[in-house]
């Protein structure tokens, strides 16, 4: 073997098959990586071609996070010569050397290499960090293939609760969590997993969903604490000043009957709420007015939903312009002057 690259490396055998887990310096993945059968019509290739607009998205989360940023390994297969030389104390641990003239072809994680040879251009100091690369021997395009389609096929991606959970860089997601823990009817009764609610699922509200709310308030992704607090307090007299919630969390209305009967727990009345509290946000209402909210009736038989939350054949339909129409009730009955556009909607039922 010629001039060789050399990796520490770690052993391994799937399905057979040896592999090798290497520690790869950030600043050589744009020498050992084959770009060019990018360009080749996708029968011919063994990747999908590069979303160029996937790549500042990463190149920004690696540059604005330099101590803390995280990756997964990138798979590839080797084409060409190479040898693994066990160490003295262990025979799966030791040194990768890999032919200079071998092609290196990525079988999973090509935007994360581009958006790392991006970023380091602007951060040269990361390219002495590494990244793990999971390498096995080239078998042919054939096999090349199908280890893309097979590293593909299983992956999910985590649901937006979750991820909006588990994220604490975002200010808005940082602030909406914040919310939901202060408030102990929403801290009760908000699922912080799922998407969706099954049927019969003991929560009333999604993570993701109360995020969506809290996002037609505050349209901005920079939180500041004032805003913080107006979240809380908004939040906080919402769910005091209507009757029902409280009458369900003390079992005079069972949960059943909460969910089929009314509409509080609807997603588009939850993101109405969040459009109703975009014209305190910049209008700066007396939150006091909401005890008004009280009055409404919100049992789904209200002949007042029909044309806002319900179309001509009592179907939900869940759209923008749905929420326009129920914050305009909201708006109506809070004593509130509907701006132009919300009354043209508003017009629409009438």
């Amino acid at each position: 073997m010629s001039f060789s690259y050399t990796f520490s490396a770690v052993k391994g055998i799937q399905a057979g098959r040896e592999y090798y887990i290497a520690m790869i310096p950030l600043r050589l993945l744009s020498k050992i990586f084959n770009s060019e059968d990018e360009y080749l019509l996708p029968e011919y290739r063994a990747q999908r071609k590069i979303n160029e607009q996937r790549i500042p998205e990463i190149r920004d989360y690696i540059l604005d996070n330099p101590d803390t940023y995280v990756f997964s390994a990138l798979s590839a297969s080797i084409d060409g010569q190479f040898s693994f030389e066990s160490s003295t104390l262990d025979e799966n641990v030791g040194l990768l050397h890999i032919d200079m003239n071998a092609v290196l072809i990525i079988n999973d994680g090509q935007h994360r290499k581009a958006s790392i040879e991006v970023a380091i251009k602007e951060n040269p100091y990361l390219g002495d960090e590494t990244i793990s690369v999971v390498l096995f021997k080239d078998e042919g395009l054939k096999r090349s293939q199908q280890m893309f389609a097979d590293l593909n096929k299983h992956a999910v991606k985590p649901s937006k609760s979750l991820s909006t959970l588990y994220d604490d860089r975002d200010s808005l997601s940082n602030a909406v969590k914040d919310v939901i823990s202060c408030i102990p009817f929403l801290n009760k009764y908000v699922d912080k997993e799922h998407d969706s609610l099954g049927k019969f699922s003991s929560k009333l509200f999604t993570l993701s969903n109360f995020l969506r709310a809290n996002q037609r308030i505050i349209r901005t992704e920079d939180i500041s604490d004032a805003d913080n607090i107006f979240l809380k307090n908004y939040w906080s007299l919402i769910f005091a000043y209507i009757a029902e919630w409280q009458l369900m969390d003390n079992k005079r209305i069972s949960k059943c009957s909460f969910k089929e009967d009314y509409v509080l727990t609807l997603s588009v009345v939850i993101n109405a709420f969040g459009r109703l509290g975009h014209s305190f946000y910049t209008e700066h209402h007396d939150l006091n007015i909401l005890k008004k909210l009280n009055d409404i009736d919100w049992l789904r038989t209200n002949p007042e939903w029909a044309g806002r939350i319900f179309n001509e054949k009592g179907k939900i339909t869940g759209k923008d312009d749905s929420i326009i129409k129920i914050c305009n009730l909201l708006k109506i009955k809070l004593g509130i002057e509907l701006a132009k556009d919300e009354q043209v909607k508003e017009n629409e039922i009438r």
